[in-house]
């Protein structure tokens, strides 16, 4: 079972875009993608969440948490398989902890918690909250904007994970990112 939830090996460089919802994550991995000529792995929870939601009117449940992280990680494992020396990933398993643990009262499967401290990538941006608040039928914390960007940067910190902040509009953000994946692409 917990097969689904394992990072295949691969030769690319792996990167998340990391952060609250409506950061800019989904615009700036679809940039980057096309700046490198490559593919990026999008959000499953989103897809998963939104159907949800057009079919019961629900928001996601604990029971979600290990569908979407595998559902995730098979989008993943396939697109690093078509991925030009960079994967771009507008999440990842750490991500989909960091809200289990703040939706649910610091709860996380224990599945999704092996995995997404075992499963691993080169570098992670953190977009900050310096962007205006997008609205849709799934995002729901407007006001704790701040909190969350705290609870994901703490996270990384907790983990040791590589990390660079983003802020700033699109083109900055994109130029920053592209610097600093150019630097990993020629190590």
């Amino acid at each position: 079972m917990e097969e689904k939830f394992k990072q295949e090996p691969s030769d690319v460089i792996k990167i998340v875009l990391f952060g609250p919802e409506s950061t800019g994550k989904t615009t700036l991995s679809g940039q980057l993608a096309r700046y490198y000529n490559s593919v990026w792995v999008p959000e499953y929870a989103r897809e998963y969440l939104q159907d949800k939601w057009n079919e019961e009117k629900k928001t996601c449940e604990p029971k979600d948490l290990l569908p979407i992280a595998a559902g995730q990680m098979k989008l993943e494992n396939k697109l690093a398989k078509k991925a030009n020396k960079v994967l771009i990933c507008d999440t990842d398993l750490l991500e989909t902890k960091v809200y289990s643990e703040a939706y649910y009262i610091g709860h996380c499967d224990p599945v999704l918690d092996k995995y997404a401290l075992k499963n691993k990538y080169d570098l992670y941006f953190l977009t900050y909250i310096d962007v205006p608040w997008e609205e849709d039928d799934l995002r729901d914390k407007p006001l704790e904007r701040e909190k969350m960007f705290q609870y994901f940067k703490d996270t990384l910190d907790r983990y040791n994970r590589k990390y660079i902040i983003l802020r700033g509009d699109k083109a900055t953000r994109l130029k920053t990112a592209i610097e600093h994946i150019n630097t990993l692409l020629n190590q």
